[in-house]
């Protein structure tokens, strides 16, 4: 009997603890929005169960949300025509599950018929809170009612999916979904507020083979993928098929963002000051994905949607004389500032609409839907006027080949895209402004007119007192050491004293690399964020140093890439010439590929695919086309998420818009050289595409482009373009991946990018393929073709 009661007593206590370590919430337990900082939290604090309040209204969200960040981000919420609740509502756990109540006792959300009665609920530290029987079985869970958000563990169904909020703070509902169709995965834009989908915008497909078609989207981990019903794992895209997650060190959520972007997000666990940052996104930019007939677009009607792609999101515009439906929502659309109906205007309208309308053009923006008339042989200006004289005419899209493409309004799917990618000028129908048009009595024109006249001199006689006390501040202010941008480089950039960055690196203590011309040092921004930065103090003579500096800073200030590395500011101060940027923590490629262990094969892909995109911006689709003149694995920084950005742009070679070739002295590092830097031409963007080449053979082999220790390497691999060549030539291309499975197991991609790389690396730079047409052999988007045996590979000096 004694022994029956230890173990009654043991029982009890186990269970006791068992509540307490997982943070169960017993029956009969409520929860209400009159309750400051109430909350059912998981054993480790990092998710939370509750009310929380919506962003500038008096309303709240039943939702679960990341509690130890400062944003508490959502994750999920109580999934209803209208989430939103007043004050005064509760929540309650009973043997049915939840119960929602407003505050007249009303029933608004419940979790439905639940096969057995509830023992307790418990918020577990995945994200997932669950409502389990006596016997601990999952009676609900909110992992398999996902909102617009999936965590790691987490797995989509074939019959269920992720629909985006309406707004910012407006958690109805929205215009987008993630959800399954024949196998396939696919993002579609809906006819709001009904289920009506409409043509898909982004998908992964399944396989030719009924029995391999997807079966659930899976966020485990190490990677989010469709998982097929054979087994077989299909990426979202190229950037997804090489995701390395860090779930120890980093919260991860993949969201179905309001503005249509299926976007894995990632906040690390200890720097909890910081923001959630973009680990990668589909559709790749939505601006340029194809839209349906029907639908809006991203932005909404009447806007235009230009892609922000180091944010990795869509930002709208509205058209001169267009403004915002809702000044609080960019996604919302435009509407005009004006009516152009038929018979809605004035009679000047309609018999003669020059007087009242007028078009404007719009450069490098176009609506490629909307066409309800198409005149040929029309031009410039025949087809301006014809959008004048058509009350029903929005705007117009000239081309060179003199046809017309006329549009009614509304106008959807806008986008901005520069001249290289075909896009035009859309002309816009606008009304002039006209002066004496409902022009006022003679009588109250000299009302106004005294009015105005009064206005003005007593502005006139303040605006002097002012500036008179302003220009006596600055005359007794003692001078700053902070200089002003020069006007040459208009940026953004934040400008610093030389102190600031002294303090920041704690007297340039911590040197973390060595690029051209300079030191770089760890430092951290003394500021709320506690940004983490890398500074590069420049340090040749005073000439080379202010050339160095002023070609570092307006390269890098006029670009914007995920692939580049972000310039946050400079010094500029007497002799001090410093530039500021975001830090790498997984320092440089070099770091990576030539240490061991070798890494995996997926990741490499993923490198050198980044490299390619980078160069790809600067050569063809910056404001300014940049010649890097220095890509080696040095010169390429690895972020926290293993993204590879190109840095040191302080050899790079601007070129003006009209043109391509440019003299310069020789550039470089050795291994990388193109062989026409050592001949008297000018040179071209090529210099980098060589580069490009011989760094991917060493991101395929792991494998230095000049090995100087020969007694390290067997006799024929100590130039590896050499040994490349010949290893391709022979049929032996397994040999540079030896003892790799993984590449071992690619081979047809292998050997692809080894014939990519030899084209590359050509000593005539007529015959390489520019970076964009490495890029779509890169993809696959267009086929290899044998590479040209060299004439020679120009000895590498």
């Amino acid at each position: 009997m004694a022994i029956r009661n230890i173990f009654f007593f043991l029982a009890l206590f186990l269970l006791h603890f068992h509540h307490l370590a997982f943070a169960n919430v017993p029956l009969n337990k409520t929860l209400s929005t009159n309750d400051q900082n109430a909350s059912w939290n998981s054993p480790s604090g990092e998710f939370a169960f509750g009310f929380r309040p919506i962003e500038n209204t008096e309303l709240f969200l039943l939702a679960i949300w990341f509690n130890n960040i400062p944003s508490k981000t959502i994750v999920w919420y109580a999934n209803m025509p209208n989430p939103a609740v007043p004050a005064g509502s509760r929540v309650q756990l009973t043997p049915t599950g939840l119960n929602l109540t407003n505050p007249q006792g009303q029933a608004m959300w419940t979790t439905g018929e639940l096969q057995g009665d509830v023992s307790y609920a418990e918020m577990r530290d995945g994200g997932n809170f669950v409502l389990a029987s006596s016997n601990s079985s999952y009676l609900w869970q909110s992992f398999n009612y996902p909102t617009d958000t999936l965590l790691p563990n987490q797995t989509l169904p074939l019959n269920s999916n992720l629909s985006s909020h309406l707004t910012p703070t407006n958690y109805s509902k929205g215009r987008f979904e993630l959800y399954f169709d024949n196998g396939n995965l696919l993002l579609s834009q809906i006819g709001w507020p009904t289920e009506s989908r409409y043509t898909n915008y982004f998908s992964v497909s399944s396989a030719t083979n009924d029995n391999d078609s997807a079966l659930q989207l899976v966020f485990d981990t190490s990677n989010l993928y469709v998982e097929a019903r054979g087994g077989d794992r299909k990426p979202l895209g190229p950037e997804w098929s090489a995701l390395i997650l860090d779930v120890n060190g980093y919260y991860y959520r993949a969201t179905l963002d309001y503005y249509g972007v299926f976007t894995l997000y990632s906040h690390p666990k200890e720097s909890l000051n910081q923001v959630w940052s973009v680990v990668t996104n589909v559709p790749p930019n939505i601006c340029q994905a194809p839209g349906s007939d029907m639908g809006s677009g991203s932005c909404g009607y009447n806007s235009y949607c230009s892609w922000d792609d180091y944010n990795r999101r869509p930002t709208c515009n509205c058209p001169g004389g267009y403004s915002w439906v809702d000044p609080n929502d960019e996604f919302g659309g435009c509407k005009p500032d004006f009516s152009f109906d038929c018979g809605a205007d004035d009679e000047r309208s309609q018999e003669n609409p020059e007087e009242v309308f007028e078009m404007k053009p719009l450069l490098n923006v176009n609506w490629p839907l909307g066409d309800y008339e198409k005149l040929i042989n029309y031009t410039l200006d025949e087809c301006i006027r014809s959008c004048l004289y058509d009350c029903n005419c929005a705007a117009v899209v000239p081309n060179a080949a003199k046809d017309c493409w006329k549009k009614r309004f509304p106008l959807s799917n806008g986008r901005y895209g520069d001249a290289k990618q075909g896009f035009t000028t859309t002309f816009f129908k606008k009304r002039i402004d006209q002066p004496g048009v409902n022009s006022p009595h003679p009588a109250d024109q000299d009302r106004v007119q005294l009015a105005l006249l009064g206005s003005l001199i007593g502005s006139l006689v303040i605006i002097t007192l002012l500036v008179a006390t302003v220009v006596s501040i600055i005359l007794l202010k003692p001078k700053k050491v902070v200089k002003k941008v020069s006007s040459f480089f208009e940026t953004n950039m934040h400008s610093f004293t030389y102190e600031a960055l002294k303090e920041a690196t704690h007297g340039f203590s911590e040197e973390v690399g060595r690029g051209s011309f300079g030191i770089v040092y760890k430092g951290t921004l003394n500021s709320m964020t506690n940004t983490v930065i890398a500074v590069k103090r420049l340090d040749r003579v005073v000439r080379e140093r202010e050339k160095e500096f002023r070609n570092e800073l307006s390269a890098i200030g006029r670009t914007c890439h995920r692939n580049l590395v972000r310039l946050i500011g400079f010094c500029d101060e007497e002799i001090h010439r410093l530039l500021v940027y975001d830090f790498m923590s997984n320092g440089t490629l070099a770091d990576i590929l030539f240490k061991q262990p070798k890494p995996i094969w997926n990741l490499r892909v993923s490198l050198a695919l980044g490299i390619a995109r980078g160069l790809l911006y600067l050569h063809e689709e910056c404001d300014t086309p940049i010649i890097h003149c220095d890509i080696k694995p040095q010169n390429i920084l690895i972020d926290e998420h293993f993204m590879p950005k190109i840095s040191d742009f302080g050899l790079a070679k601007l070129l003006y818009s009209n043109k391509s070739r440019t003299h310069t002295m020789i550039r470089g590092t050795r291994g990388y050289v193109a062989p026409e830097w050592f001949k008297n031409v000018p040179v071209t963007a090529k210099v980098d595409v060589y580069s490009y080449g011989v760094m991917l053979l060493e991101i395929i082999c792991c494998t230095r482009s000049l090995e100087m220790d020969l007694d390290e390497v067997e006799e024929g691999e100590a130039i590896l373009v050499d040994w490349a060549y010949d290893c391709y030539m022979e049929g032996r291309i397994e040999i540079l991946v030896e003892n790799d499975k993984e590449a071992m197991a690619d081979m047809k991609r292998l050997k692809k990018w080894v014939m990519i790389a030899i084209w590359c690396i050509q000593e005539n730079p007529e015959t390489r393929p520019s970076m964009k047409t490495v890029m779509q052999m890169l993809e696959g988007l267009v086929e290899v073709p044998c590479p040209p045996t060299p004439q020679s590979f120009f000895p590498i000096v």
